[in-house]
């Protein structure tokens, strides 16, 4: 279970319907120096979910969501995946790392419960 400091980020982005074989087939498995760099900004947790029609839905877990987005953006394994993952998206400017749309969070059951824990 994660600690309450962490934040929880969930983000939508788009692929082209008719590149959704091939980025599928570019996630199994990305490149091990690209899972590293993931691991290293200290990003947890990772999911990447396919909604239907080229819709994604990922999330994570961070410590630091500011650090962990400065040291991807810094980051030339990161810089080269975003360029080959680019083609790839829909009404995405720039890197799909540093842009994407993120989602507020509505509800989070253990944040709820640990309110209700210190009730008691």
């Amino acid at each position: 279970m994660m600690s309450d400091t962490a934040t929880r980020v969930a983000f939508r982005l788009r692929v082209r319907p008719e590149l959704l074989d091939e980025y599928l087939r570019r996630h199994d498995p990305i490149w091990p120096e690209m899972l590293r760099e993931i691991a290293a900004s200290g990003r947890r947790g990772y999911s990447i979910f396919h909604a239907g029609g080229g819709e994604l839905i990922g999330v994570y877990e961070t410590g630091d969501d500011r650090a962990s987005q400065a040291y991807l953006a810094a980051s030339e394994v990161a810089a080269r995946w975003e360029a080959e993952m680019a083609r790839f998206f829909v009404d995405q400017e720039g890197r799909a790392d540093q842009d994407a749309e993120t989602l507020p969070e509505i509800f989070h059951l253990e944040t709820q419960l640990h309110a209700l824990d210190g009730d008691a």
